[in-house]
């Protein structure tokens, strides 16, 4: 499928959809103030940290190796509604 300007808009308005369904269910858990509040704030930092930093040395690659800006675009998209989806099975549970 060739990655469009207008496939990369629709991907990052899903991917704000989904977002805001697991920022909804980690409030709900960072409310409890526990452990598991304390747990869940430091896993969400640490995976924001390292999904960012894994994503700019692939698109740095990706970049050098000639790949056009919207398919490096796409390829963050997936991984970041990647995470997404696996945090919100996770908080669903």
């Amino acid at each position: 499928m060739t990655t469009t300007p207008l496939n990369l808009w629709f991907d990052l308005s899903r991917l704000a959809f989904e977002s805001n369904m697991v920022v909804a269910l980690r409030m709900v858990r960072l409310a409890g103030g526990d452990q598991k509040a304390w747990s869940e704030a430091q896993l969400m930092v640490s995976e924001k940290v390292q999904t960012a930093m894994a994503l700019a040395v692939e698109n740095s690659f990706a970049l050098a190796g000639g790949k056009s800006m919207n398919a490096i675009g796409s390829h963050s998209v997936a991984k970041y509604r990647t995470a997404v989806r696996k945090n919100h099975e996770r908080l669903s549970r």
